[in-house]
């Protein structure tokens, strides 16, 4: 995404969120969407293992600084905010694999599905190895 105001990146936001409702492949879209962000090697005002210290989407998408941690989060809060998703459970999970090489941070709905592990594209909950270790498990309410 190119800089914008923070107004328009908060009403494209919730033009996004509004057009899934038409989307034949909601989790897809909120994939791609999130996809297209510019990344940071790491942003060092969240504590991925302090959830108290993560900011909600808007002051996220406020800050611009977007890190694998901060997209995972907003990944679940868009799918939260979005109408067929809002009962759904919604897990930002961080992960590492059996060497602790590679941490993950992915984006567990109902189990089910996975995003945020191939930035492109939505996975299947099952085809994630086993051999990943889960360092925390934070279930995700929808934000007020």
């Amino acid at each position: 995404m190119q800089y914008q105001e923070v107004e328009t990146k908060l009403d494209n936001w919730v033009k996004f969120r509004h057009s899934l409702l038409e989307a034949a492949n909601p989790l897809e879209e909120i994939s791609d969407y999130w996809s297209r962000v510019r990344l940071i090697q790491y942003n060092h005002n969240i504590d991925p293992y302090y959830p108290a210290s993560w900011p909600n989407p808007w002051q996220i998408i406020a800050e611009d600084q977007y890190d694998d941690l901060t997209v995972a989060i907003m990944i679940g809060y868009t799918i939260k905010l979005t109408e067929q998703y809002k009962d759904s459970k919604v897990d930002v999970r961080i992960q590492v694999d059996q060497d602790r090489t590679r941490l993950y941070n992915l984006v567990y709905v109902d189990d089910t599905y996975v995003l945020n592990y191939d930035r492109h594209k939505v996975v299947k909950a099952q085809d994630i190895d086993d051999a990943f270790f889960i360092e925390n498990l934070v279930e995700l309410a929808r934000p007020r």
